[in-house]
């Protein structure tokens, strides 16, 4: 019976090691073997040039081994990267800027951009919330030269949409989400943007709309001066035209008002004579009168 429970035991150890063998063989053929691959030793932030000590080695499995990844540090160093990597993160070819290229803000701007910085505050930034990565538009409030739209001269206008923000103050890490107020905000813009852009400061107030960063649709508006600001909130409609006045027509003859005859004389009535005296009628003229003594 002992013996029994012995062979029991070993058969059941060996079973175990058998399924551990097999268990370690399925597993390398799945991976196909193990390599290794450079990854941040810390933060980098956006355009910081990697050194030696900001790169360490990490096995890897071969088959899940990212495109482009480095199996050499060597060919890391003095690189500078165009988007932050974070601690542990593979460093791969695409995230890199060109060979010798130099650290920087101007190491991520992208090709045929430039990079521009114009003042703002707590009201013109957005509160705060125009950060490295997101896009904005950019609007200008001015005094229009001559007269527009009925006389009025002030004016409000976005110039330029979908303007990326490169950096706020000194600070270009896009992976930061909390909300900072600075007094300069650095964009990307074109070179035609860019004149539109120093001309457009240079004339008026600029204002910074935040805007959502799936949304491409460009917008066509003609901007809006103070009449019609002050016209939407009146919501009075504009005065109708006045109706043209009626054609003159021709003189009618007017017919002559009958002529009204002369009155004839009232007739003259005699007085009654009075009893015990004389009386004696008198003419004069058209009257006949009697006077009595």
């Amino acid at each position: 019976m002992r013996s029994r429970a012995w062979l029991m035991l070993v058969i059941a150890v060996i079973a175990g090691l058998a399924a551990v063998v097999i268990a370690i063989r399925w597993m390398q053929q799945q991976g196909g073997g193990r390599g290794q691959i450079a990854v941040a030793a810390i933060d980098i932030e956006l355009g910081g040039r990697i050194s030696p000590e900001m790169v360490r080695m990490v096995d890897w499995p071969q088959s899940s081994t990212p495109p482009g990844a480095f199996v050499e540090p060597a060919r890391l160093n003095g690189r500078v990267v165009l988007s932050a990597v974070q601690r542990g993160e593979p460093i791969l070819s695409g995230r890199l800027a060109p060979e010798g290229t130099k650290g920087g803000l101007s190491a991520v701007v992208a090709e045929g951009k430039r990079a521009m910085t114009v003042r703002v505050n707590d009201v013109s930034g957005v509160a705060g919330f125009s950060l490295p990565g997101t896009y904005v538009d950019i609007m200008v409030n001015t005094q229009a030269e001559g007269t527009r739209r009925g006389g009025e001269s002030a004016v409000s206008k976005i110039v330029l949409e979908r303007i990326l923000v490169l950096a706020v103050a000194q600070e270009a890490d896009r992976d930061t989400t909390k909300p900072k107020v600075v007094n300069a905000v650095t964009l990307e813009v074109a070179p035609e943007q860019a004149e539109l852009l120093d001309l457009a400061r240079s004339v008026g107030t600029l204002s910074l709309v935040l805007r959502n960063q799936g949304d491409p649709v460009a917008s066509t508006t003609s901007g809006v001066t103070k009449a019609e600001l002050l016209a939407s909130f009146a919501n009075t409609p504009p005065p109708a035209p006045a109706p043209a006045a009626p054609p003159p027509s021709a003189p009618k003859a007017v017919a002559a008002a009958p002529k009204k005859a002369a009155p004839k004389p009232a007739p003259v009535v005699a007085a009654a004579p009075t009893r015990g005296t004389e009386c004696v009628e008198v003419i004069r003229g058209l009257a006949k009168i009697t006077e009595c003594f």
